[in-house]
């Protein structure tokens, strides 16, 4: 398996509109879990979902949405509770609004038993995240189990924060980063959206020395815009560089991104890829993803992103 991403699917209900003033919304699928591996399919990896959705229709369309995306669904079963769903108001200056309806859903019952099956010691890269984290108890253990598997077995851990604070706190949020990072190989926390509420830190630099302090071996700190800072321990101590963002064509809508940005670059690490490179790949994928509605509106393949990366990409 190159890339195993844990986490919950959803049912996403996005509005033109802020969620104050919508009246018309448009059934699509999403969460970060699906849009990060449906990127990471698309950009050409092995890329599974591990997760439950509910026993019901859109369940079953889930299952039969990431199929189609490429998405190896061996391990997206049906579970007790219902399939968790939002809404979210899009707006392309970036304050969006999400309303969750996820409480008590099949998959924020996942926990460490139902990863038996799940080849994690035979995975390149895998991919978690603190919203799947922030679903419950169990579901944090899971990912903390996971992350120790894969990590002991010489394939490389994702950490993206991610964080909601409709789902969680600071404290929770970070105590779950605390608890992944030294399993991490890349931490990909967001400026000054993640690093903020969770290490204190709305510079990039003082964020990324802080989460190679907790113990990933490197981290990409996303700075929008702006781009990535990156930053790896070594022998000599920390480097630091940074990634320039790549301009998106159009914006209509910047759900899903960071989501793009973290499978993809997933994908890339797991082909071999340098982290810079890797980072890069990510930040055009990003940049593709900004042209769609929703979460998967707009997926880019590899040969996409190949093509905005070298300068060759049709108008």
């Amino acid at each position: 398996m190159d890339v195993m991403v844990i986490g919950e699917p959803l049912i996403e209900f996005s509005a033109p509109a802020p969620l104050t003033e919508a009246d018309t919304f448009q059934l699509s699928f999403s969460g970060d879990a699906l849009n990060a591996a449906v990127a990471a399919a698309a950009a050409g990896a092995h890329a599974a979902l591990v997760t439950f959705v509910g026993d019901d229709e859109f369940g079953e369309r889930l299952i039969r949405f990431a199929a189609g995306r490429g998405v190896d669904t061996r391990w997206m079963r049906r579970g007790a509770g219902s399939t968790g769903a939002y809404a979210v108001g899009a707006d392309p200056g970036g304050d969006r609004a999400f309303a969750y309806m996820r409480a008590c859903s099949a998959a924020s019952r996942m926990g460490p038993a139902d990863l038996t099956d799940v080849p994690l010691g035979e995975t390149a890269v895998l991919l978690v995240s603190g919203i799947t984290s922030a679903l419950s108890d169990s579901c944090a253990r899971a990912v903390r189990h996971a992350a120790a598997t894969v990590h002991g077995a010489g394939g490389g851990v994702v950490y993206d924060p991610n964080y909601r604070f409709r789902l969680t706190g600071p404290q929770a949020a970070r105590e779950a980063l605390e608890a992944v990072a030294p399993y991490a190989a890349l931490v990909t926390p967001s400026c000054p959206g993640d690093s903020g509420p969770l290490l204190g830190a709305d510079d990039p630099e003082k964020a990324a020395r802080a989460c190679l302090g907790l113990g990933a071996r490197a981290v990409a700190v996303t700075l929008g815009p702006e781009g990535v800072l990156v930053g790896e321990r070594g022998a000599d101590g920390v480097r630091l560089r940074r990634v320039p963002a790549i301009p998106a064509r159009k914006i209509v809508d910047q759900t899903g991104a960071g989501d793009a940005f973290a499978g993809t670059l997933a994908a890339r690490m797991a082909a071999g890829d340098e982290l810079a490179d890797a980072v890069r790949a990510g930040t055009a994928a990003a940049a593709i993803s900004l042209e769609g509605q929703g979460g998967t509106g707009r997926v880019a393949t590899g040969e996409e992103i190949r093509r905005l990366l070298d300068g060759t990409r049709s108008p």
